[in-house]
């Protein structure tokens, strides 16, 4: 099997070099970027099967390299390493399709655990054989197709989603009218041993709604059940 190929972009040097090596030294193939424009660069150029990004880089930030990615239809996961630890910071990231965030200063195992756990959920995600009649699933203006790993609009536009957005939907539209709790969402959509949090699947729904809902602050498709999770109306 071919080594994950992961894009770190730092502009830490010792942050850039200690983190690379200790990817490096559980098998992982590590490409690096001192500043944005060059780490946007590799990211459209190379195959990368993960990003970590820092915030504040030189040149271009990280918020506008996952907002060109995204925007150029790229799908691999991004996390986010940044020092800023306000709320709308990391709603912004997850908003322009970042996968998971990590705050500094972090441990490299917590790093690790995040970066597997996002991976699974990756390769989970991709496009798999099956019935073509349950592969597609239509509801309010779009059409979800668990084949092709696609989401279109009315117009057939397609509308970009990460990986872990692709997970949640697919999530959803698996279990449509029914209750499921944040737990379930959790073990289905991270797996159990993921550090992820209830509010963390509240951020994803956040950020899910704005792509899907006419109005996020009212929404048609998932509907909140306090105190318990979500539920999914087609």
């Amino acid at each position: 099997m071919r080594a994950s190929r992961i894009l770190l972009v730092e502009d830490d040097p010792a942050l850039l070099r200690g983190v690379s090596d200790n990817f490096a030294a559980r098998g992982y193939h590590v490409e690096t970027a001192s500043d944005g424009e060059i780490g946007l660069e590799k990211a459209r150029r190379l195959r990368i099967d993960l990003v970590i990004l820092d915030v504040m880089l030189p040149r271009i930030n990280g918020y506008e390299i996952c907002r060109y990615l995204r925007q150029e239809g790229f799908v691999m996961p991004i996390l986010f390493v940044t020092a800023k630890a306000e709320e709308s910071d990391a709603l912004l990231g997850l908003g322009l399709g970042a996968d998971d965030y990590i705050r500094k200063p972090f441990g490299i195992r917590e790093l690790l655990a995040r970066v597997e756990a996002v991976l699974r959920r990756s390769e989970s995600s991709h496009p798999h054989s099956g019935d073509a009649a349950e592969s597609t699933v239509r509801f309010g203006d779009y059409v979800f197709d668990r084949d092709s790993h696609r989401l279109t609009n009315a117009a057939g536009r397609l509308v970009p989603l990460s990986p872990t957005e692709y997970g949640l939907l697919a999530c959803f539209v698996g279990h449509i009218g029914r209750a499921l709790s944040r737990d379930e969402i959790m073990d289905e959509v991270w797996g159990y041993d993921a550090r992820v949090t209830s509010r963390s699947i509240d951020r994803f729904v956040t950020t899910l709604r704005k792509k899907i809902e006419r109005d996020p602050s009212h929404p048609q498709h998932i509907q909140t059940i306090r105190e318990f999770g979500y539920r999914f109306s087609g």
